[in-house]
């Protein structure tokens, strides 16, 4: 996906880290304006953290409203709650997976297939995308404590190079 995208911005690379931060968390353009759901993002908050200055992102607005395709795309992103890090707090267990290569099809499926045969309920699964993070994971957040013993099971799924439990 990212490929695809970076090629507007080739010239543009400010407005390139602009937009794969948009990309990252799920922020929208609408108008002339930033949205994270329905909250506004002030361009200077966001240009703080993305390392650029203020104008850096009014620019990548307009280069985005300006071409059909790219609009289209950045004004339907919605930002996703990720449970990883509060999961224990909740009695739940986040399980990160390494995959041997985040293009290879079935490494969720594998894993939810331990997963269901240990009785183990997934509340939240979310992949990392391959084109938009330096080293993809899949995260899988249950609804009740993972047991240790299924590390072994999950290590010998198609597909992973490495797991932790949260």
């Amino acid at each position: 996906m990212w490929d695809k995208i970076a090629n507007y911005f080739e010239k543009f690379p400010s407005q390139a880290k602009v937009a794969r931060y948009l990309l990252r968390y799920g922020m929208r353009i609408e108008r002339d304006h930033v949205f994270c759901g329905d909250v506004q993002i002030a361009d200077s908050a966001l240009a703080r953290a993305a390392g650029v200055d203020r104008r850096v992102v009014k620019s990548t607005i307009d280069t985005i409203k300006a071409d059909p395709t790219l609009h289209k795309f950045f004004s339907q992103l919605l930002p996703t709650n990720h449970l990883k890090n509060a999961a224990s707090a909740m009695g739940w267990s986040a399980i990160e997976i390494v995959p041997d290569s985040a293009h290879e099809p079935g490494i969720l499926a594998a894993v939810a297939e331990i997963l269901a045969r240990s009785n183990i309920s997934i509340r939240q699964a979310i992949v990392d995308d391959p084109m938009t993070s330096e080293e993809p994971r899949l995260f899988i957040v249950t609804e009740s404590t993972a047991p240790s013993e299924i590390i072994p099971m999950i290590r010998q799924a198609k597909g992973v190079k490495g797991v932790t439990i949260y």
